[in-house]
């Protein structure tokens, strides 16, 4: 089934009250399996790093883990953080992961530390990693690594020292870049790489970043042309009433990470909705609300297709944020996969 406009998922395995990690990831691999099915072209999964709510802190290790339980969606990192990580290293485990599913991985790079400063300092503790300021020397080294040629790295001697990250390379995963602001739009239009445009977090200066991305854009030989991706957070239900009670836990979650209040798990849609009004989240929620898709079938349907209409984008990346319910098998995540389920029906070409 093809799906219009094209549709992938972006996955933070979110954990909630009462369910341990376990429970989570295996609600992610159950995801993943109905996106394959539906025909979402990819299943990628952030990077974040000691939040209760959030299990992606490694993303190599899940990406081979739903590789090895799909059959055909495209699996990645939406992204990698590359400040916390060396670049021999990611290049090594995605050409490891490309080798064991072929012409099915992604590799997506974000410039951001996806935690905290402690947690980022708790990193980089056993020495200087992809510092942001090398970002982009980073990213060229990594695209070097990547290829079946390798790089050559310079002696102080003098003598050229080869480094491949496999030693048979015969293909390579598709590199793309992640952002929300000016300065990752730009570097991709640079180096001639695909952009996603990371709407779910910020959705502040898309405009923008989309203009100066296809107006700087120099065709690269994998891509001659620039490729979007905009990232959205959705959840869709039978009727408008359960889609917004669905995404009421997650508005609550966002709200509290904007206030720098304590995290948590997430709350259960009932824990949400028994919850006391509080006028300073009430804020935050009707701010991001606005930009997030939480209705009934056809309205979310329609809804994402203007978005990516409005904006000329070759595929929207849905984040599921409809939450679960205390009755429901902490081993699955009926909220999100009906999200899926819908919106393929709805957008089937």
């Amino acid at each position: 089934m093809s799906l219009s406009p094209r549709l992938s998922v972006l996955d933070l395995v979110p954990v909630r009250s009462g369910q341990s990690s376990s429970e989570a990831l295996t609600a992610s691999v159950a995801l993943a399996q109905v996106a394959d099915r539906l025909g979402f072209t990819r299943y990628w999964f952030a990077e974040h790093h000691n939040m209760p709510s959030v299990a992606s802190t490694t993303p190599p290790v899940l990406v081979a883990s739903i590789a090895a339980r799909t059959e055909r969606i495209r699996v990645g990192s939406g992204g990698v953080m590359l400040p916390n990580h060396a670049p021999l290293v990611v290049a090594e485990q995605f050409a490891a992961l490309e080798a064991l599913a072929p012409g099915r991985i992604d590799l997506g790079i974000g410039r951001a530390p996806g935690s905290d400063p402690v947690i980022t300092q708790l990193l980089r503790i056993s020495g200087p990693t992809a510092e942001v300021d090398r970002f982009p020397d980073h990213v060229a080294d990594i695209l070097s690594l990547l290829s079946p040629d390798g790089a050559t790295l310079r002696l102080t001697s003098g003598r050229e020292y080869p480094i491949q990250a496999t030693p048979a390379a015969t293909a390579v995963p598709e590199l793309w870049l992640l952002g929300s602001s000016d300065y990752s739009a730009r570097l991709a239009a640079e180096l001639g790489l695909p952009y996603v445009f990371a709407n779910h977090f910020s959705g502040e200066g898309l405009e923008q970043a989309l203009e100066l991305y296809r107006s700087g854009y120099r065709p690269s030989e994998r891509h001659p042309v620039p490729q979007t991706i905009l990232t959205l957070n959705a959840a869709v239900a039978e009727t408008a009433e359960e889609a917004e009670a669905r995404a009421l836990p997650q508005l609550r979650a966002m709200a509290r990470l904007r206030l720098s209040r304590p995290m948590r798990p997430l709350e259960t849609v009932e824990e949400a909705l028994a919850a006391p009004r509080d006028s300073d989240a009430d804020e935050v929620i009707a701010r991001m609300r606005s930009r997030w898709v939480i209705d009934e079938p056809d309205a979310a349907a329609a809804a994402v297709r203007a978005l990516a209409e409005r904006h000329a984008i070759d595929e929207v990346m849905l984040s599921p944020v409809a939450g679960a319910r205390v009755a429901e098998d902490a081993s699955r995540t009926p909220g999100r996969e009906r999200t899926l389920e819908l919106l393929a029906d709805r957008l089937a070409a």
